[in-house]
């Protein structure tokens, strides 16, 4: 970590020599070692969750100190060890503080993570996603996603989340990646049947990979939207991984003809059965000019889901999160910079992996240059975009917002196979923003966090609080 002052790397090196102290004893040292991480987080990077940490691992029976006690037992030493140092201290101890500094200093949002596609190429053609129909052969080279993280580590950012396309079809430049980015996490979002032995031994060499492995449902759901066998190929790969204790987890996509299958009870246990210690919920966006939009979820197979993901996290040793439903956790949108942003294979920054719009490329701006920018400014501006933080999105929840921010930024469309206009987007989701506004008000409205200040006072608490 060549950017770390002398006394960032030696905190880094004293953190070390604790974790090697929790593997003597995790049952006895972990809380331990978290009451040394609160006394040593002078800039409050992990405030919020080191207190929610330390009062559910108290419990012995809880369903959270049993996933974490299970990284000792499932998940190798040294992988474990690099995941923890490269996320929490590199990125949330070190890299939030900076973040922040940054962002006042300069009047911008500034990310925490960033989300990178190394190729529009895939090796499936799912049903409604946007990327089976790229046009291909579109790559951001291994030299422009290593000069990305570069800038993205000047400014706090550690940990790396690579989409697509398919991105384990660069699976040699992947590893070159992290080789050379060793105090980074590498997150992809993959269909997981490129995995195989082979890239599951490099994934122990560089330790700092993760995969979440995307999956629809069981095989009857899986393979109706992704093809006949890949739920077959799925399992081969999981297994693997968990064979040579892997750390991954599972992306879910869930939709009109999914979600109750998605939230039900006994996929959630199947997929702990498997070995995922994550499991990250999306909902069904149409994206794109020919994008079915009778996969929208309804407001009902929503509201399960809000309910059904609420009550896994409070039994299911597996980490659970819906990036629309949860985003009272997050004072509301995360994109734009806020928290994360998305870098297309053409090279344009966008504010979200769902909004395919951009004023800027990375071949003529910086990353900074980038976030100052007129659309990411206007992201910074609106934010949140509704007081009911169930309703977060300028998408899907807010659709005026989306298109008043794309104009005033006189943004273009980057959708790689046909520019969209951005009125033309935001008409497919105004029946489903207005069908699920009432829903949320009501489950708002019962919530303990309805009483929040007004959005103004939001506002100014968003960029303090840590994703």
């Amino acid at each position: 970590m060549a950017n770390l002052t002398i006394r960032e790397k030696m905190f880094c090196y004293a953190l070390n020599r604790v974790i090697s102290y929790i593997d003597k004893n995790p049952d006895e040292n972990i809380l331990k070692i978290i009451r040394w991480l609160k006394n040593h987080d002078k800039e409050g990077g992990l405030k919020y969750q080191i207190n929610a940490v330390y009062e559910t691992l108290n419990n012995p029976n809880n369903n959270w100190t049993k996933l974490v006690k299970s990284l000792w037992d499932d998940i190798d030493t040294d992988v474990r060890k690099t995941i923890f140092c490269n996320v929490v201290v590199n990125g949330s101890m070190l890299g939030s503080p900076k973040q922040r500094r940054l962002a006042k200093e300069l009047q911008c949002n500034v990310p925490w993570a960033i989300l990178m596609d190394p190729t529009t190429n895939c090796n499936l053609h799912c049903t409604g996603c946007w990327a089976g129909d790229y046009k291909k052969g579109l790559n951001l080279s291994l030299e422009e996603l290593n000069d990305i993280v570069s800038q993205g580590k000047e400014v706090g950012v550690y940990t790396y989340v690579l989409s697509g396309g398919e991105p384990l079809i660069r699976k040699d430049d992947i590893i070159k990646l992290c080789e050379r980015n060793k105090d980074c996490a590498f997150l992809a979002f993959t269909n997981g049947t490129l995995i195989d032995e082979a890239f599951a031994k490099e994934m122990l060499m560089v330790k700092n990979f993760v995969p979440a492995i995307s999956l629809e449902g069981f095989k009857e759901e899986n393979d109706k939207r992704r093809g006949e066998g890949t739920y077959d190929k799925i399992i081969d790969a999981i297994k693997i991984l968990k064979e040579h204790k892997l750390l991954f987890g599972v992306s879910c996509c869930y939709t009109k003809d999914n979600a109750l299958v998605l939230g039900s009870e006994v996929f959630i246990d199947h997929i702990i059965s498997l070995g995922a210690k994550f499991c990250w919920y999306f909902t069904y966006i149409p994206v794109g000019v020919n994008a079915p939009l009778n996969l929208i979820a309804d407001s009902s197979q929503r509201e399960y889901m809000y309910h059904q993901i609420r009550a896994f996290r409070s039994t299911k040793p597996i980490f659970t999160m819906d990036f629309w439903n949860d985003g009272e956790y997050v004072a509301g949108c995360i994109a734009g910079g806020r928290h994360y942003l998305h870098i297309n294979a053409n090279g344009d920054y966008e504010p979200c992996a769902f909004i395919h719009y951009s004023d800027s490329n990375i071949r003529e701006k910086t990353l900074l240059e980038a976030l100052q920018s007129p659309l990411f400014q206007q992201y910074r501006a609106h934010q949140p975009f509704n007081r009911n933080l169930l309703r977060p999105c300028p998408l899907l929840d807010n659709p005026d917002y989306l298109a008043m921010m794309v104009d005033n930024a006189n943004a273009y469309s980057t959708d790689l196979n046909e520019p969209e206009d951005v009125h033309s987007l935001v008409a497919k989701t105004k029946e489903a923003s207005l069908n699920w506004a009432p829903v949320a008000d009501r489950l708002w409205n019962a919530s303990r966090r309805s009483s929040m200040p007004p959005r103004d006072d939001i506002k100014e608490q968003m960029d303090a609080l840590p994703l």
